[in-house]
């Protein structure tokens, strides 16, 4: 075949194949929630993934150095976030894997062969009644090989196509659970480490609680001695002296636990991470009145359940692609002698070339099988993604709430804590007056200091469910978009 009817006949294919319609549903992104807006806040609509949308550092929103420093190393070190880097790299290597099969593979043997043939008795007549018996000798011969081969699939009926829409949706997905893996632990770390803050506070208040009953408990002790005052004012001083320190070392275990968390999350052994004591408590952030619709849209576990429909619904036309035959070109030529010294020579030349079709005529059915399956597995992605979205809501409504009501309680809880420290104060000076006994100054003291408590954990609660709905929303409220 002349090489002009051989560049013609493969620019003819190639353009065939490239004009082919692709078999199979082209893709279109199902309903998802039907709820437009949030009952806790306006501007919103249905979710539609947008996780190309900027997240930034906003765990910088809580204005914390060490915190700071804590989600680099994160960042750097965590081993889940590590194993899920290596999940995305391996879906990345798979799409390029199905980009490959749109080229020609090229293929190069080169060997010597040796053979015999024959040997043995043999008796051969001269004439005359005469004959001569001998043995053969075998034959060997040599053979010289080097060809080269091209082989090409067309992809006329779109198969290679859908395969590489799904191969690159599953890699799409990858990096969004990447993503969700790095904002999930991100959350964790800054959570554990807010409530850590809020635990050295909570120690400072019951260490200062403690010096305080401490004086109290050798005031009325030396009372009891001097006979101002019964034992059981000694006892009672005592009674609540000693509960309040069991408090104390009850933190250091919960500290300690927290601790641990954050050296696991930055990618350390427990042993080797320690965080200093420190009185400060990051503040609030606060929250938009009106938060934009993007924010819900990228968060990465919608982006990931959106391309896993994306790569079901082209895994309907791979299956389908089976209906069709395949269309391989092959092409081969090269040169073959039996003696090394013209091996490469014009008459020792060898070329073929020509198209291939394999249909399947017969299967009993399994090739509908594959594509049912198929089918029911689009089906389980686009619920799993309405699903997604739903939960997406729920859990925003939730954290809003859970704001909101916090906020109001906070109020409340202050005016309480005010109530508490007056009443604390009054009553301090009627025992010192001699008007009440030990007994109610010890039941003001323990309602004043449970206030003190609850408002710290209070704190620590809006801390918390700060961090989870800045989670939920895909990483902070700012709203800006890649150029």
């Amino acid at each position: 075949m002349k090489p002009v009817i051989l560049r013609s006949l493969c620019l003819s294919l190639a353009a065939l194949a490239l004009s082919a319609c692709a078999i199979g549903p082209d893709y279109r992104r199902p309903d998802s929630a039907s709820a437009l807006h949030f009952k806790q806040a306006a501007g919103w609509k249905a979710a539609a993934p947008a996780d190309e949308a900027l997240r930034g550092d906003w765990w910088r929103l809580y204005g914390d150095s060490e915190l700071n420093q804590l989600v680099e190393r994160l960042n750097a070190n965590n081993q889940s976030l590590a194993s899920a880097e290596a999940q995305y790299r391996q879906a990345v290597a798979l799409a390029r894997g199905a980009r490959a099969a749109f080229f020609p593979s090229v293929g190069f043997n080169s060997g010597v062969t040796r053979a015999g043939q024959g040997g043995g008795d043999s008796t051969i007549s001269t004439g005359g009644g005469i004959s001569v018996s001998g043995s053969n000798a075998s034959q060997v011969s040599k053979t010289y090989d080097a060809n080269l081969g091209v082989s090409w699939e067309l992809d006329i009926w779109g198969k290679l196509r859908r395969q590489l829409q799904a191969d690159n949706a599953s890699m799409q997905a990858s990096a969004a659970d990447l993503a969700a893996v790095r904002l999930s632990q991100q959350s964790e770390l800054v959570q554990s480490y807010l409530q850590l803050r809020v635990l050295d506070e909570q120690k400072r208040l019951l260490d200062a609680t403690v010096a305080a009953y401490q004086r109290a408990f050798m005031i009325a002790d030396n009372q009891y001695r001097a006979g101002i005052v019964p034992k059981s004012d000694v006892t009672q001083a005592l009674t609540q002296l000693k509960s309040t320190e069991a408090e104390a070392i009850d933190l250091e275990f919960q500290r300690a636990q927290l601790e641990h968390a954050l050296a696991v999350l930055v990618g350390v052994a427990p042993a080797e991470f320690e965080l200093a004591s420190r009185e400060h408590i990051p503040g609030l952030p606060a929250v938009p009145l009106s938060l934009p619709s993007v924010l819900l849209e990228r968060r990465p576990d919608i982006a990931a359940a959106e391309r896993r429909v994306i790569s079901a619904n082209a895994a309907i036309g791979v299956a389908k692609a089976a209906y069709y035959p395949d269309l391989t070109l092959s092409a081969s030529g090269g040169y073959r002698s039996g003696s090394l010294s013209d091996w490469i020579s014009m008459p020792n030349r060898f070329w073929s070339i020509g198209p291939a079709f394999a249909v399947n005529l017969f299967d009993g059915g399994l090739i509908r099988s594959q594509v049912e399956q198929s089918e029911a597995r689009y089906d389980q992605t686009v619920a799993d993604y309405r699903q997604t979205v739903l939960e997406s809501f729920r859990e925003v409504e939730d954290f809003l709430v859970q704001l909101a009501v916090f906020e109001r309680e906070a109020v409340v809880q202050q005016q309480a804590l005010e109530a508490a420290r007056e009443s604390l104060r009054l009553i301090l000076n009627q025992y010192k007056a001699g008007t009440v006994g030990f007994s109610d100054v010890v039941s003001v003291q323990t309602s004043a200091l449970s206030n003190e408590r609850t408002r710290l954990t209070l704190q620590g609660n809006r801390l918390s469910a700060s961090v989870q709905l800045i989670a939920a929303l895909g990483g902070g409220w700012q709203a800006q978009q890649q150029e």
